[in-house]
């Protein structure tokens, strides 16, 4: 009908993990810091994640890989999604890619907030004995994207091992 309001379809929050080696970039700096842009990921099927699928809003645990322990330790939430990951045309970066281009950017990243610290970090070896994590990506043989889909229902148990509250 004209002249009548369109309904908001906003899509519903989906949810993610990151990678981090505490060594490059930790939980401790990134509570300093409390907003960072996620960069350096150079897998096509996490690009694509990045580039593509997360959007503002969405929910981030925030995992500690290469770690002891290895675990979850904290929340974040996205607050800016995909664009050209900077580090890609910085000649002398670890990241540089030669083939890419301003106008043609083969890499992307998403620029995240921190929103809590876990109560305690919740282990890869306790995420492997609760049963309604079977099905994770992060628990699957052979899974080592920097970057991966999380359920609601993962994002809940999670959060519920960690001592959090989803609160924003």
């Amino acid at each position: 009908m004209p002249g009548k309001p369109t309904q908001d379809k906003k899509r519903p929050r989906r949810y993610w993990l990151l990678k981090s080696e505490p060594e490059s970039y930790g939980w401790q700096q990134f509570e300093k810091d409390r907003r960072t842009f996620w960069s350096g990921v150079r897998n096509y099927q996490a690009r694509n994640l990045l580039r593509d699928e997360i959007k503002e809003g969405d929910g981030v645990l925030f995992y500690h890989s290469n770690a002891d322990p290895i675990a979850v330790v904290g929340i974040a939430k996205v607050v800016r999604e995909g664009y050209p990951d900077h580090t890609q045309f910085e000649a002398g970066s670890d990241y540089f890619d030669a083939a890419a281009t301003p106008g043609a950017p083969r890499w992307f990243m998403v620029d995240i907030e921190c929103v809590q610290r876990f109560a305690a970090p919740v282990t890869r070896e306790q995420l492997k004995a609760v049963p309604e994590l079977g099905e994770m990506v992060l628990l699957q043989r052979g899974s080592r994207l920097s970057v991966q889909p999380v359920t609601a229902m993962e994002w809940r148990t999670i959060l519920r091992l960690g001592g959090a509250k989803e609160s924003w």
